[in-house]
Protein backbone atom coordinates (compact mmCIF):
# COMPACT_ATOMS: atom_id res chain seq x y z
CA UNK A 1 0.00 0.00 0.00
CA UNK A 2 1.51 3.58 -0.89
CA UNK A 3 1.23 6.36 1.33
CA UNK A 4 -1.58 7.97 -0.35
CA UNK A 5 -3.44 5.27 0.31
CA UNK A 6 -2.39 4.89 3.43
CA UNK A 7 -3.29 8.54 3.99
CA UNK A 8 -6.54 8.03 2.28
CA UNK A 9 -7.41 5.17 4.99
CA UNK A 10 -6.36 6.94 7.95
CA UNK A 11 -8.01 10.13 7.11
CA UNK A 12 -11.34 8.10 6.34
CA UNK A 13 -11.19 6.33 9.80
CA UNK A 14 -10.99 9.71 11.61
CA UNK A 15 -14.47 10.76 9.94
CA UNK A 16 -16.35 7.37 9.76
CA UNK A 17 -18.80 6.58 12.26
CA UNK A 18 -18.44 3.83 15.03
CA UNK A 19 -21.32 1.53 16.81
CA UNK A 20 -20.14 3.96 19.24
CA UNK A 21 -21.61 7.18 17.91
CA UNK A 22 -25.01 8.50 19.08
CA UNK A 23 -28.18 6.89 16.81
CA UNK A 24 -29.11 10.28 15.90
CA UNK A 25 -25.66 11.66 14.53
CA UNK A 26 -25.69 8.61 12.37
CA UNK A 27 -29.54 9.38 10.99
CA UNK A 28 -28.43 12.53 10.52
CA UNK A 29 -25.66 11.46 8.43
CA UNK A 30 -27.78 9.03 6.23
CA UNK A 31 -30.29 11.14 5.49
CA UNK A 32 -27.72 14.07 4.70
CA UNK A 33 -26.03 11.50 2.14
CA UNK A 34 -29.45 10.57 0.88
CA UNK A 35 -31.83 13.56 0.25
CA UNK A 36 -29.49 16.09 -0.11
CA UNK A 37 -29.07 15.57 -3.81
CA UNK A 38 -32.53 16.06 -4.51
CA UNK A 39 -31.47 20.09 -4.04
CA UNK A 40 -29.78 20.31 -7.28
CA UNK A 41 -32.91 19.41 -9.59
CA UNK A 42 -34.51 21.55 -7.02
CA UNK A 43 -32.80 24.63 -7.87
CA UNK A 44 -32.07 23.87 -11.62
CA UNK A 45 -35.96 23.68 -12.07
CA UNK A 46 -36.43 27.09 -10.13
CA UNK A 47 -33.48 28.82 -12.14
CA UNK A 48 -34.93 27.68 -15.47
CA UNK A 49 -38.80 28.03 -14.38
CA UNK A 50 -38.05 31.51 -12.48
CA UNK A 51 -34.62 33.30 -13.71
CA UNK A 52 -33.66 35.25 -16.75
CA UNK A 53 -31.55 34.12 -19.52
CA UNK A 54 -28.33 34.31 -17.48
CA UNK A 55 -29.80 31.94 -15.10
CA UNK A 56 -31.26 29.79 -18.05
CA UNK A 57 -28.04 29.11 -19.49
CA UNK A 58 -25.71 28.79 -16.20
CA UNK A 59 -28.16 26.24 -15.10
CA UNK A 60 -28.28 24.36 -18.37
CA UNK A 61 -24.62 24.73 -18.59
CA UNK A 62 -24.27 23.01 -15.15
CA UNK A 63 -26.04 19.98 -16.64
CA UNK A 64 -23.93 19.56 -19.52
CA UNK A 65 -21.06 19.85 -17.58
CA UNK A 66 -22.59 17.46 -14.52
CA UNK A 67 -23.48 14.77 -16.96
CA UNK A 68 -20.33 14.96 -18.69
CA UNK A 69 -18.56 14.85 -15.80
CA UNK A 70 -20.22 11.90 -14.29
CA UNK A 71 -19.86 10.29 -17.83
CA UNK A 72 -16.47 10.33 -17.03
CA UNK A 73 -16.90 8.94 -13.89
CA UNK A 74 -18.11 5.95 -15.22
CA UNK A 75 -15.68 5.42 -17.62
CA UNK A 76 -12.46 6.06 -14.62
CA UNK A 77 -14.29 2.91 -12.90
CA UNK A 78 -14.48 0.78 -16.21
CA UNK A 79 -10.20 1.63 -16.39
CA UNK A 80 -9.08 0.91 -12.44
CA UNK A 81 -12.05 -0.31 -10.16
CA UNK A 82 -11.29 1.32 -6.62
CA UNK A 83 -12.85 -1.27 -3.52
CA UNK A 84 -15.62 1.34 -1.43
CA UNK A 85 -14.01 0.70 2.24
CA UNK A 86 -16.82 -2.05 2.99
CA UNK A 87 -15.33 -4.16 0.58
CA UNK A 88 -12.14 -4.46 2.06
CA UNK A 89 -13.55 -4.58 5.46
CA UNK A 90 -12.64 -1.11 6.37
CA UNK A 91 -14.45 1.16 9.06
CA UNK A 92 -18.35 0.41 10.00
CA UNK A 93 -21.27 1.11 6.87
CA UNK A 94 -24.91 2.02 8.06
CA UNK A 95 -26.71 2.05 4.61
CA UNK A 96 -26.60 -0.57 1.73
CA UNK A 97 -24.28 0.20 -1.52
CA UNK A 98 -23.81 -1.55 -4.41
CA UNK A 99 -20.06 -2.89 -4.37
CA UNK A 100 -18.63 -0.74 -7.54
CA UNK A 101 -15.95 1.62 -8.00
CA UNK A 102 -15.70 4.26 -5.12
CA UNK A 103 -13.77 6.28 -7.00
CA UNK A 104 -14.67 9.44 -8.24
CA UNK A 105 -18.02 10.10 -5.88
CA UNK A 106 -20.67 10.42 -8.42
CA UNK A 107 -22.51 12.77 -5.96
CA UNK A 108 -19.71 14.66 -4.94
CA UNK A 109 -18.98 15.13 -8.76
CA UNK A 110 -22.44 16.28 -9.08
CA UNK A 111 -22.56 19.20 -6.42
CA UNK A 112 -18.75 20.27 -7.72
CA UNK A 113 -20.05 20.61 -11.18
CA UNK A 114 -22.77 22.33 -11.20
CA UNK A 115 -20.92 24.73 -8.54
CA UNK A 116 -18.42 25.42 -10.33
CA UNK A 117 -20.61 26.39 -13.08
CA UNK A 118 -22.23 28.80 -11.19
CA UNK A 119 -19.41 29.90 -10.00
CA UNK A 120 -17.55 31.06 -12.73
CA UNK A 121 -21.07 32.00 -14.05
CA UNK A 122 -20.46 34.65 -11.47
CA UNK A 123 -23.89 33.20 -9.44
CA UNK A 124 -22.24 33.62 -6.11
CA UNK A 125 -24.97 32.36 -3.84
CA UNK A 126 -26.26 29.81 -5.44
CA UNK A 127 -22.72 28.51 -6.41
CA UNK A 128 -21.63 28.83 -2.70
CA UNK A 129 -24.98 27.40 -2.00
CA UNK A 130 -24.12 24.30 -3.39
CA UNK A 131 -20.81 24.34 -3.02
CA UNK A 132 -21.18 24.58 1.33
CA UNK A 133 -23.63 21.58 0.13
CA UNK A 134 -21.65 19.26 -1.70
CA UNK A 135 -18.96 19.81 1.20
CA UNK A 136 -21.89 18.21 3.57
CA UNK A 137 -22.68 15.24 1.44
CA UNK A 138 -19.12 14.63 1.21
CA UNK A 139 -18.20 14.41 4.76
CA UNK A 140 -21.96 12.11 5.47
CA UNK A 141 -20.79 9.82 2.67
CA UNK A 142 -17.64 8.76 4.38
CA UNK A 143 -19.00 9.29 7.79
CA UNK A 144 -21.25 6.12 7.00
CA UNK A 145 -18.85 4.82 5.45
CA UNK A 146 -19.55 3.95 1.36
CA UNK A 147 -16.56 6.91 0.23
CA UNK A 148 -13.40 7.59 1.15
CA UNK A 149 -11.77 11.25 1.32
CA UNK A 150 -10.08 10.73 -1.68
CA UNK A 151 -12.86 9.87 -3.45
CA UNK A 152 -14.47 13.66 -2.82
CA UNK A 153 -11.12 15.06 -4.44
CA UNK A 154 -11.63 12.85 -7.75
CA UNK A 155 -14.65 14.30 -7.72
CA UNK A 156 -13.57 17.73 -8.18
CA UNK A 157 -11.14 17.04 -10.26
CA UNK A 158 -13.74 15.70 -12.58
CA UNK A 159 -15.84 18.38 -12.68
CA UNK A 160 -13.08 20.98 -13.32
CA UNK A 161 -11.63 18.71 -16.63
CA UNK A 162 -15.28 18.56 -17.27
CA UNK A 163 -15.94 22.51 -17.37
CA UNK A 164 -12.82 22.77 -19.40
CA UNK A 165 -14.39 20.60 -22.20
CA UNK A 166 -17.37 22.06 -22.39
CA UNK A 167 -16.65 25.28 -22.12
CA UNK A 168 -15.32 26.35 -26.09
CA UNK A 169 -17.99 23.67 -26.82
CA UNK A 170 -20.78 26.29 -24.99
CA UNK A 171 -19.15 29.05 -26.75
CA UNK A 172 -19.47 27.68 -29.95
CA UNK A 173 -23.11 26.39 -29.57
CA UNK A 174 -24.57 27.64 -26.36
CA UNK A 175 -26.57 30.29 -27.51
CA UNK A 176 -28.16 27.96 -30.32
CA UNK A 177 -28.76 25.38 -27.89
CA UNK A 178 -30.75 27.86 -25.31
CA UNK A 179 -32.50 29.42 -28.25
CA UNK A 180 -33.87 26.10 -29.05
CA UNK A 181 -34.79 25.40 -25.41
CA UNK A 182 -36.17 28.47 -24.43
CA UNK A 183 -38.60 28.51 -27.92
CA UNK A 184 -39.42 24.70 -26.51
CA UNK A 185 -40.31 25.74 -23.41
CA UNK A 186 -42.23 28.76 -24.21
CA UNK A 187 -44.43 27.06 -26.41
CA UNK A 188 -44.93 24.47 -23.53
CA UNK A 189 -45.64 25.95 -21.11
CA UNK A 190 -47.71 28.90 -22.95
CA UNK A 191 -50.63 28.63 -20.46
CA UNK A 192 -49.24 29.25 -17.02
CA UNK A 193 -46.43 32.06 -18.36
CA UNK A 194 -49.47 34.04 -19.84
CA UNK A 195 -50.78 33.92 -16.55
CA UNK A 196 -47.85 35.08 -14.85
CA UNK A 197 -47.17 31.94 -12.92
CA UNK A 198 -43.72 31.21 -14.45
CA UNK A 199 -41.40 33.69 -16.16
CA UNK A 200 -41.17 33.87 -19.91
Amino acid sequence: MNSLEALNRAWFLSINATPATPPWQIDIAVAIANELLYLIPALLALLWLFGGRHRRSAAVRACCVAFLALGLNQLIGMVWMHPRPFMIGLGHTFIEHAPDSSFPSDHATLFASVALTFLLARMWRCGLLVAFAGIVIAWARVRIGVHFPLDMAGAVAVACVAYALIAPLWQHAGDALMHILIALYRRLASWPIRRGWLAP
